[in-house]
């Protein structure tokens, strides 16, 4: 008898352990909330020579796109939904050495989203870029068109009347390994960063009072993101 209870807990040991609402080991990890993200400044990332020459004399202001592929955020569900900051900083935008705040913010919301859905994701974004958010000088509800194209780094997006942003992907074999290291993305959780250059950039903005219109800038980043 003693050898058989041995031979059975042999066999039990050796046996996989199945997946099941007590063993959640195997199973992987889902984000709560995932998608696409776009970043734009008004000043060059590329190369760094370019980028530290321009500190503190362009680089104020940026746009920050989100879309939600999937996810809930304060149990409200956001799904294919956009949102947009566009950021007039007080000093250029990552520069280590000087301080961007205050800042201000106009935040533009997918205008698909219901009322609890546009709360959401004024929060999810001012979590997801911490201080360069906490003065919102308007909310405005907008058609919002955010696509990513085929090939890395191009992408469009447009919302409105009042900004529009196209991208194609930086040629990063034309710099040196040391000039790629610059100004990191100004939003949290972002991931798969392909640098960029933006070939179309227009904002009009009364709140913020700023406008710009220009291209050919390299000072852009089309990601993905997940928390």
């Amino acid at each position: 008898m003693k050898k058989l209870t041995g031979l059975v807990l042999v066999l039990l040991i050796a046996l996989p352990v199945m997946a099941g609402p007590g063993n959640t080991a195997a199973e992987p990890a889902v984000p709560a909330m995932a998608g696409q993200y776009i970043e734009s400044r008004n000043g060059d990332i590329y190369p760094i020579c370019i980028a530290n020459g321009e500190v503190n004399l362009i680089g104020r202001e940026a746009i920050l796109a989100w879309h939600v592929d999937r996810g809930t955020w304060g149990n409200v569900t956001l799904d294919g939904l956009n949102i947009i900051a566009v950021v007039r900083a007080t000093n250029t935008l990552g520069d280590p050495d000087s301080n961007p705040l205050p800042a201000r913010a106009k935040l533009i919301v997918d205008i698909n989203a219901t009322a609890k859905q546009r709360a959401a994701l004024v929060n999810f974004v001012q979590e997801q870029a911490g201080e360069l958010l906490n003065d919102i000088v308007a909310v405005e509800a907008a058609p919002i068109q955010f696509a990513r194209g085929k090939q890395a780094g191009t992408a469009t997006l447009i919302a409105g009347n009042n900004l529009r942003l196209t991208t194609k992907a930086l040629d990063v074999s034309m710099l040196p390994d040391a000039e790629l290291a610059s100004y990191p993305p100004l939003a949290f959780h972002v991931t798969n960063v392909v640098p960029a250059v933006s070939t179309e950039s227009m904002f009009s903005g009364v709140e913020l009072g700023i406008h710009w219109n220009e291209s050919g800038r390299a000072g852009s980043f089309v990601a993905n993101f997940a928390l």
